[in-house]
C-alpha cells in the first residue's frame, strides 16, 4: 500500500471512530506500528490529526476531509456517474461546476467528449473550483470563467461575497452540483455554509440543475442547505440506489439516472 493510500485510509478511519491507537490502525492496515507511528507524526505535522500517547484523536477543526484525501472512496462509481452527467450536456452549453470529487471527474469526462474537441467555445465552464479550472484551462477549445472568493482549503472552492458578484451578473444552462447529501424530503445539502451559498446561487442563474450523487449520499442530510429537492431536475447516481429512493425522489419531480 502506497503511502497516500496508507494516510487516506487512516484518516477515513480516524473521522469515523474518532480515535484511533497505534496496534488497531497497523492492524487494520496490515502493516507495522512503526509505519503508523510515523504517519502518525507525519500527518500531526500537517495538523491533520492530533497525536497521542500510543494513537490519535481527530483534530478540532478537521470534520470534514480534504479533497485529495477522499478521491478514491467510490471511485469507479464516480467515473461512471461523471460519463453519464457529461452525456446530458451539449456542445456549446455554458455549464456551472461546483467543486467535490464526483464533478471533477465530470469535468474530465467532459474534456475526453470527442464532441468537444474544437468550437468557438465547445463549452463555457463557470466554477468555484480552483482544481477544476485548472485541470480545464490547458484546452483551449473551453472557455473557462472562475468566480472568484476565498478558497476553501478542504475543497479547492472559491467562497464568499467575492464569488457572489461574479455569479450574480451570469446565467448558465445547466449547473452540475456535487453534494455531501441529498434527500427527497430535506433537499440537497453541505458541510459548509458558505460553500451551500454558492452553490445554491449558481442554481438559480441555471436553466437546469443536475446533482451527481453516489448512492451513499442519499437520504442523508447534512447541516447547510443548498436547494430544495424540486428544484432539482436530475439526480445521477449509482446502480446500487434502492428503488424506493428512487420513487421517493421521482414524486419529488426529480429524474433519476442510475448508471
Amino acid at each position: 500500500m502506497s503511502r497516500d493510500a496508507r494516510w487516506k485510509a487512516l484518516l477515513e478511519l480516524l473521522v469515523e471512530r474518532g480515535r484511533l491507537d497505534v496496534e488497531e490502525a497497523a492492524a487494520q492496515l496490515e502493516v507495522s506500528a512503526a509505519t503508523i507511528r510515523r504517519d502518525f507524526d507525519q500527518l500531526a505535522e500537517q495538523q491533520m490529526l492530533v497525536r497521542t500517547r500510543g494513537g490519535a484523536v481527530v483534530h478540532g477543526v478537521s470534520y470534514e476531509l480534504p479533497l485529495r484525501y477522499k478521491t478514491a472512496r467510490h471511485a469507479s462509481e464516480k467515473q461512471r456517474i461523471a460519463k453519464a452527467v457529461a452525456d446530458l450536456i451539449a456542445p456549446g452549453e455554458a455549464v456551472g461546476l461546483t467543486g467535490g470529487t464526483t464533478t471533477t471527474e465530470v469535468a474530465r469526462a467532459l474534456a475526453v467528449r470527442p464532441d468537444l474537441a474544437s468550437g468557438s467555445p465547445a463549452l463555457t465552464v463557470v466554477t468555484n473550483a480552483l482544481n477544476i479550472a485548472n485541470e480545464l484551462a490547458v484546452r483551449p477549445q473551453f472557455k473557462i470563467v472562475v468566480t472568484g472568493g476565498v478558497a476553501r482549503p478542504q475543497s479547492y472552492e472559491l467562497i464568499g461575497p467575492l464569488a457572489d458578484g461574479v455569479l450574480g451578473q451570469i446565467t448558465i444552462d445547466v449547473a452540475v452540483l456535487g453534494v455531501v447529501a441529498f434527500d427527497a424530503t430535506h433537499g440537497a445539502a453541505a458541510h459548509d455554509e458558505a460553500e451551500a451559498a454558492i452553490n445554491r446561487l449558481l442554481c438559480e442563474r441555471a436553466e437546469r440543475v443536475i446533482v451527481a450523487a453516489d448512492s451513499s449520499k442519499l437520504g442523508q442530510r447534512a447541516f447547510a442547505r443548498i436547494c430544495a429537492a424540486e428544484s432539482v431536475d436530475t439526480l445521477v447516481t449509482d446502480a446500487a440506489v434502492e428503488p424506493t429512493m428512487v420513487r421517493r425522489f421521482e414524486e419529488a419531480g426529480v429524474a433519476v439516472v442510475a448508471v
